[in-house]
């Protein structure tokens, strides 16, 4: 029996990640569940899976979790106290496999927890790779931590690269994506994309933050620059694939290729990453041959989705310009989610923060927070000026 931290329970990785453990029981135990604010949800899942720690980000949650405590008489609070306490239970031998799945880098610090105290991550959060990759895989490999990938290409790669002992017989991955729902939509009608419009994925079921980032095509940008660092590889190409079928390809010297399909279900990476090396039952479909009418295959338009070239700008810079990138890029998602700026407007602020920037290298944690707080204060104002 292992015992499990889900970061971010309620989301949708984190309810993906409880529906897997759902159906292995025997061999997983939920030891912390932590949220930001949903408690509603949090109290359904608390009294299924029993875990013996809770934590709220929210102070109003928290407050509503304890009159729930207190209301139903249920003995000792598991909720804990602060992010000290809390930090404490990650770091602690009560725990040996933590899902990392809190969007966006307020997941960071509990990501660099969990490596440096030797845990097993499966890691959804893919600003934590994309910000700290280098310095996340030196730390896991003084601490003996396993840091696996589950969102669903990067498992895909994962996959197809396993038994593969020699690097240089690899000529490229291929990371897939769907398009998003702008995929066929002429380039000169996205100045009028409204949120709704951005956030309705076609093939994913995904929060608004990452939805419009798919949209955007910013996601495979993240995804390259996450590639680069989870598997020392720097020839990564991007594909479209409406269907979601095939999740990504590895592609080899002799111009083979290995890929991974699957219908495009959360739980299937989560288990794969839980299950590793063996195989787990995952709660998921099997693809239906008969209905899989064709699957199909183009390049991305670069002039369509220009966030797309952002990925080998930033590796090509190194040190701090990944983490300018994604809070320069967060900034823009919750602006145009807000109202506050226009849907092109968000690689316009990108691209302009990004001119504006002194690249160098970075060593900490903390100078990857402080770069953070300075690039998010540009993008505030800049976006204020629009």
């Amino acid at each position: 029996m292992k015992n499990i931290a889900i970061l971010g329970s309620t989301g949708s990785v984190g309810r993906s990640s409880l529906e897997v453990i759902r159906s292995n029981r025997e061999s997983y135990k939920v030891e912390l569940l932590v949220a930001n604010s949903n408690f509603e949800l949090l109290i359904e899942q608390y009294e299924e899976f029993q875990p013996r720690y809770i934590y709220l980000e929210s102070q109003d949650a928290r407050d509503s979790f304890n009159e729930y405590i207190h209301a139903t008489k249920s003995g000792k609070n598991p909720l804990l106290k602060d992010d000290i306490e809390l930090d404490q239970i990650i770091a602690s031998s009560s725990i040996e496999i933590v899902v990392a799945a809190i969007v966006g880098i307020a997941g960071l610090k509990s990501v660099f927890i969990a490596a440096e105290s030797g845990k097993h991550i499966l890691l959804a959060n893919k600003e934590s790779y994309v910000v700290a990759g280098e310095i996340l895989n030196e730390i896991s490999k003084e601490a003996g931590s396993t840091i696996f990938p589950i969102d669903s290409e990067h498992s895909a790669l994962h996959q197809c690269l396993s038994g593969v002992t020699d690097k240089e017989s690899v000529s490229r991955l291929i990371l897939t994506g769907s398009g998003g729902p702008f995929l066929n939509k002429d380039i000169k009608d996205l100045k009028s994309v409204t949120p709704d419009e951005a956030v309705a994925h076609p093939v994913w079921n995904m929060g608004p933050k990452i939805s419009v980032d798919s949209s955007t095509m910013m996601n495979k940008c993240l995804e390259i620059i996450e590639a680069r660092w989870l598997f020392d590889i720097e020839h990564i190409d991007v594909v479209i694939h409406p269907e979601g079928i095939v999740h990504s390809l590895v592609e080899f010297t002799d111009y083979s290729l290995l890929a991974q399909l699957s219908v495009p279900d959360m739980k299937i990476p989560i288990a794969y990453g839980l299950g590793y090396p063996s195989k787990i039952e995952s709660a998921s479909k099997q693809i239906d041959f008969d209905s899989l009418k064709s699957l199909t295959f183009k390049s991305p338009d670069i002039h369509k989705f220009p966030a797309l070239g952002l990925a080998e700008y930033c590796i090509q810079q190194g040190g701090n310009s990944s983490i300018i990138l994604n809070a320069a890029n967060e900034e823009c998602v919750d602006a145009f989610l807000e109202g506050k700026i226009g849907y092109l407007d968000i690689f316009s602020i990108i691209s302009e923060i990004l001119d504006k920037s002194d690249f160098r290298a970075v060593k900490e944690i903390d100078e990857i927070f402080e770069q953070d707080k300075i690039t998010r204060e540009q993008t505030i104002k800049t976006v204020n000026s629009y």
